[in-house]
């Protein structure tokens, strides 16, 4: 591949959707690569090293989750799972063993796009050391200052509870990126509540009371329906 093109590999054996996908991409200025088996993707992976992979989790020879679990042995590639809604927990695991992001099967041309090019820019920012941690967060009218461990709202100072802050900034370290239960639970609880979602479940609801104008419809901290939590992405990003 000698273009200057962003080069996406699509891991998928479903002909017809492996062909949409290549289609909107073409037409969006990507370079695209296709593998239909597992086996392909890890070949076409070593000799093409891709910018971002879309791959699916249910391959005829080996499944999904082996080919990540080999990606992240060697590559940092962003990885994309492309799902079925009933293939949640395989999703939530894929997103613990170290995919970036996944889209739902049937999806919107301008989610799958978007999806591609935060993993585009969290792969950039990671090359060039601009994703260490920063002072601050902002989005919208709130801002998070890791330093002073301070919540603005709106030039407010917002109160929460050390349980609370520590969620907060545990995802706004990490904006755009989808952070599973689990992940989350283990970082602020450890191992031993990890199996106990109603404990965020709480903690969040009270966080939303707090930030969101409509605590149904967050506009900071959305929920990823069965997976986890996702920061909205500050401005500019």
């Amino acid at each position: 591949m000698k273009s200057n093109k962003a080069v996406v590999l699509i891991v998928e054996d479903d002909a017809p959707i492996a062909h949409v996908l290549s289609t909107i991409l073409t037409a969006n200025e990507y370079s695209v690569l296709k593998a239909s088996t597992g086996a392909m993707a890890r070949s076409m992976i070593s000799s093409y090293h891709p910018d971002v992979i879309l791959l699916d989790l249910g391959l005829p020879d080996i499944s999904g989750l082996e080919v990540l679990q080999w990606l992240r042995r060697d590559y940092g590639t962003p990885v994309l799972i492309v799902s079925a809604r009933a293939d949640e927990q395989e999703k939530v695991q894929a997103l613990d063993m170290g995919a970036d992001d996944y889209i739902t099967k049937p999806f919107g041309t301008s989610e799958l796009l978007a999806r591609i090019r935060t993993a585009l820019r969290h792969r950039a920012k990671q090359e060039s050391g601009e994703d260490l941690p920063k002072k601050s967060y902002t989005v919208g009218g709130l801002t998070i200052d890791f330093e002073r461990r301070q919540i603005i709202l709106n030039g407010e100072q917002v109160h929460v509870t050390q349980t609370e802050y520590k969620i907060i900034e545990l995802i706004a370290r990490r904006p755009g990126r989808v952070l599973t239960y689990d992940y989350i639970i283990r970082r602020i609880w450890g191992d031993y509540a990890a199996d106990n979602n109603r404990i965020l479940r709480v903690n969040m609801a009270h966080i939303r009371r707090k930030l969101e104008e409509n605590p149904a419809e967050p506009k900071y901290i959305m929920t990823e329906i069965g997976v986890g939590y996702r920061m909205a992405e500050e401005a500019g990003n």
